[in-house]
């Protein structure tokens, strides 16, 4: 691994997450979840003090190391456990059927294998369990996802963002079906604005 991939790229998306519409929305998702929790990309811990108290136990998947190490942190201040996991969604180290809500922000763009990230949520959720996320991704103006599509490779590169992937399609064909999805343009540049917002269940 580069020493970019490895000190510079994550300092780069803990920089993004910081953003004013990120932190304006940050809120809308987190307070959600409930029981034992796993949040996919945890990142610096930006969404841990948003989480209420019908967390338990929180698992905080995060590969990049200075994020990890940030994430530590907030962790320590949190009123429920939390264990950062050392590795990426496409191999959870956790039971099946072992958590009640999967929690997803920002983050689905950015994972490699991001079907097979989705399988590993699905096994690792509980029949009634909840998949919340809230998502940036292909947006449905043909205009708007050509240029998605041009720049994927330079944002895949520079940033690791896929902006052009199909939210709702990839969640689906993982067996999950919504009981509430938006789909909506948020502020910002278009081709990074349209947004999946929403809980699925299993199918």
């Amino acid at each position: 691994m580069s020493v970019y991939q490895r000190r510079i790229l994550p300092w780069l998306i803990d920089r993004g997450m910081r953003n004013r519409v990120m932190t304006q929305y940050r809120g809308r998702t987190p307070p959600r979840a409930r029981g034992r929790v796993l949040e996919v990309g945890v990142g610096a811990g930006l969404n841990l003090p948003y989480y209420g108290d019908a967390v338990q136990h929180l698992f905080g998947v995060e590969p990049a190391a200075p994020l990890r190490e940030a994430a530590s942190g907030v962790a320590d201040a949190m009123r429920f456990p939390v264990s950062l996991l050392d590795c990426g969604a496409e191999a959870l180290p956790l039971e099946p059927a072992s958590i009640d809500t999967v929690v997803s922000t920002w983050t689905l763009c950015s994972i490699p294998d991001v079907e097979t990230a989705l399988l590993e949520m699905r096994r690792v959720l509980r029949p009634d369990g909840r998949l919340l996320f809230f998502e940036h991704g292909r947006a449905p103006d043909a205009e708007v996802a050509r240029l998605q599509d041009r720049l994927a490779p330079v944002l895949r590169g520079l940033a690791g963002c896929n902006p052009n992937r199909p939210i709702d399609r990839l969640v689906e064909a993982a067996g999950f079906e919504f009981e509430h999805i938006e789909r909506a343009y948020f502020d910002g540049p278009r081709f990074i604005a349209f947004h999946y917002v929403g809980v699925a269940r299993l199918r």
